[in-house]
């Protein structure tokens, strides 16, 4: 007896382009059983398998998992040397595909598909793959940036980066914001519990039963986190909740709060309120950069783990499940760690101004 195949390694990037592929209709047949022979060994299928699956034999289950093991997707978009028609596209052709990839658009369409490129080149879509493949072209992937305007932007990234990296002695760190607008949501129907082969399902449509404000202080060295919900978020709750903390912290302890600029952290009886406790040491983000603040990290975090996937029936509610999980949280911290320095941070703005401003 045959040891179980491990289940092949396909990169997300490969396994997102042969998906599109193989939802060309006009796609060759002999491309689109070797991509279904990979898919399916990714998915941990047995060669044994596939093999029944696809209608073939385990040797050609085999030799087409080592192909792709040996040379990516061009082992399995190419025909072995000596086989097959020729390559007839040229080195002129392959550079105007690459150009039209980089530099234009289509008609209709926000970006390239293998398909649409095939056609306006005069191209089949597997050569267009393989040279997307090739040039590391991903035109169907997008990310996300901003740069922020702040002409004091590395001062205040060196200053907050620093106290990640080097906190002061006998001194505490802490991380504060506030989540606003959290929605107390309750689904139409009752949710469908997790089942063997079947997900959790709830309603897309939902009832709104108002609103919370989460004000949260991050100590940074330890995880732990000081939460207070409010139904809104003026000056009037910061204060409330500088309170809270400053009841918390152990006397005469000197603390360090990191901030962002908006309007209630720098409201004149905020001021006097820091005026008042001198041990308190303020440092501001840069303009049009959160994710410097790291309790943005435990805001994603009680976002994805306890309010999104969540049914409340009123305010209240959400407002005791979400302080039950920091209660619960604060039982067993773990702190978030923070790993890129300052020198990197700004290089790679540098790199982004500078691709930004080619690009104008």
């Amino acid at each position: 007896m045959w040891e179980p195949a491990e289940p092949l390694r396909v990169t997300p990037q490969d396994r997102t382009l042969m998906q599109e592929y193989l939802r060309c209709g006009s796609a060759p047949q002999k491309i689109v059983f070797r991509m279904r022979i990979v898919l399916a060994a990714a998915e941990g299928q047995s060669n044994n398998e596939v093999a029944k699956k696809l209608e073939t034999t385990r040797p050609t289950v085999l030799k087409w998992r080592g192909r792709y093991q040996d040379e990516g997707l061009d082992g399995i978009l190419e025909d072995a040397a000596g086989r097959g028609r020729k390559k007839s596209i040229t080195p002129e052709q392959e550079g105007e595909i690459v150009r039209a990839t980089l530099e234009t658009k289509p008609k209709s369409a926000t970006q390239w598909s293998t398909r649409t490129m095939a056609a306006a080149q005069g191209v089949s879509d597997t050569t267009v793959l393989r040279i997307w493949q090739k040039h590391r072209l991903q035109p169907h992937r997008v990310k996300r940036f901003k740069l922020s305007t702040d002409p004091q932007f590395a001062q205040k990234v060196r200053d907050i980066v620093g106290l990640y990296l080097y906190p002061p002695d006998r001194a505490l760190v802490m991380s504060v914001d506030e989540k606003s607008q959290i929605q107390a949501l309750d689904r139409t129907q009752p949710i469908l519990p997790l089942r063997p082969g079947l997900p959790e399902r709830q309603t897309h449509d939902y009832q709104r039963h108002g609103t919370t404000t989460l004000f949260a202080a991050l100590n940074v060295l330890d995880g732990t986190v000081i939460g207070h919900c409010a139904p809104r978020h003026r000056h009037q709750e910061f204060l409330r909740f500088l309170n809270k903390i400053d009841g918390l912290v152990p006397v005469g302890q000197q603390v360090h709060l990191i901030l962002d600029n908006y309007g209630t952290h720098q409201h004149p009886k905020a001021n006097q309120w820091f005026a008042d406790h001198p041990r308190y040491h303020l440092h501001f983000t840069p303009t049009g950069a959160s994710w410097v603040n790291l309790v943005e990290r435990f805001f994603a975090e009680i976002t994805g783990r306890r309010i999104r996937r969540g049914s409340f029936r009123s305010a209240r509610e959400l407002v005791q499940a979400i302080l039950d999980y920091i209660r619960e949280r604060n039982k067993h911290p773990k702190p978030f760690v923070w790993t890129a320095k300052a020198t990197d941070i700004l290089r790679k703005v540098r790199r982004c101004l500078l691709i930004s401003e080619a690009g104008h």
